[in-house]
C-alpha cells in the first residue's frame, strides 16, 4: 500500500481501458480507500467491481492494513462472497506506532480463521518512513504474522520498501509460508532471481508501466509463468496513460497489456495464467 494520504485518493478515476477477452484478478486493493468512508456492504463498494468486471476484472483481494480495517475487509469478502476474498494484517507502518501492539496482533490472529481471509498481509518492513529506532518492532511484528500465517495455513503478503535484504534475510530466518507473494514488487533483476529460486510469487503493479521502471521490466522478463501476479494496489499507483488518477480494479487492463509486451505474450494468455496462479494462491472465489 502506497500512502494512505496520496494525493491520487483526490482525483478522479483513471478513464477505463479496453476489456479484456477473457477474466482476471485484482490480487491488491484497498476498496474502504476509493470511497473514502463507506461500509463494506455499501452499494458503491459493489458499483466499483460492477465496472472492474464490465473490463473482465471479475475477482478482487481485499487486502487488510490495520486492525480495523482488517474486520472491514472481513465484512467485505463476506458480503460480496463471489467476488471478494480478504487478507488481514497490521501494515508495517502502523506497527510501530499503535496503542497496543499484542492486542491488534491477537485481533489479526483472530480474523486470519475466517473462511474469506485467505492471507495475512501486507505484513513486511518499511524502511521509507519508518526511523532506524522503530525498526524492531516492525521486524517483530513481521516475524508474528510469519507465524500465524503459518500456523493458519494461510498465504503471506508482503510489503517490501527499502528494505529488500532485510526482507528476505527475516523470511529465511523464520521460514516463509509455503505461498508468499511479494506485493506491488520493486526490486531488481538480482532479487527477482532470489525470490524465483524461493518460489515467491511476485505481484506487479501500476509501477511497471512507469517510465521511469526499467529494472523493474526487467524483473518481469525473468517471472516464470507460474510465479506471476498482477494487482492494482488501488487507489494507488493508476498505470499508464493515467498515472496519477483515482486507480480501480478497472485498471488491471492497462497493466496486464504492458506485463504481457514486455513477455512477449498474448494479453488474454497471460490473463488465464495469473487468474490460475490466483486461486493457487488465494483459493476459490466461489
Amino acid at each position: 500500500m502506497a500512502d494512505r494520504h496520496n494525493r491520487d485518493i483526490d482525483r478522479p478515476p483513471a478513464k477505463l481501458p479496453e476489456p479484456l477477452g477473457v477474466t482476471c484478478v485484482d490480487s491488491h486493493a484497498h476498496l474502504e480507500l476509493i470511497d473514502q468512508g463507506k461500509p463494506a456492504t455499501d452499494w458503491r463498494i459493489g458499483e466499483v467491481l460492477a465496472i472492474a468486471k464490465s473490463v473482465g476484472i471479475d475477482r478482487v483481494v481485499q487486502v487488510g492494513y490495520s486492525a480495523e480495517q482488517s474486520k472491514w475487509s472481513v465484512e467485505c469478502a463476506e458480503f460480496w462472497n463471489e467476488t471478494v476474498l480478504a487478507t488481514v494484517a497490521l501494515h508495517p507502518n502502523e506497527a510501530p506506532v499503535v496503542s497496543d501492539l499484542e492486542a491488534d496482533l491477537k485481533i489479526i490472529d483472530e480474523l486470519a480463521g475466517r473462511e474469506r481471509v485467505r492471507a495475512i498481509g501486507e505484513t513486511g518492513l518499511d524502511f521509507f518512513r519508518t526511523p532506524p529506532e522503530l525498526r524492531d518492532l516492525q521486524k517483530y511484528s513481521f516475524r508474528r504474522h510469519i507465524e500465524i500465517a503459518k500456523r493458519h495455513k494461510k498465504a503471506l503478503v508482503i510489503h517490501d520498501r527499502d528494505s529488500h535484504r532485510e526482507v528476505l534475510d527475516v523470511l529465511k530466518e523464520e521460514g516463509a509460508p509455503e505461498l508468499t507473494v511479494f506485493h506491488c514488487y520493486s526490486g531488481d533483476a538480482e532479487m527477482a532471481r532470489e525470490c524465483i529460486e524461493n518460489g515467491y510469487y511476485l505481484s506487479f503493479a501500476g509501477t511497471v508501466t512507469f517510465k521511469n521502471a526499467p529494472e523493474l521490466r526487467e524483473s518481469v522478463k525473468l517471472v516464470p509463468a507460474n510465479l506471476i501476479l498482477v494487482e492494482t494496489d488501488s487507489p494507488f499507483l493508476a498505470p499508464m496513460p493515467n498515472r496519477g488518477a483515482l486507480n480501480t480494479p478497472a485498471q488491471i487492463p492497462n497493466t496486464l497489456r504492458a506485463l504481457a509486451r514486455e513477455r512477449g505474450e498474448g494479453s488474454d494468455e497471460l490473463a488465464g495464467i495469473i487468474s490460475a496462479n490466483s486461486e493457487r494462491v488465494f483459493g476459490a472465489f466461489r
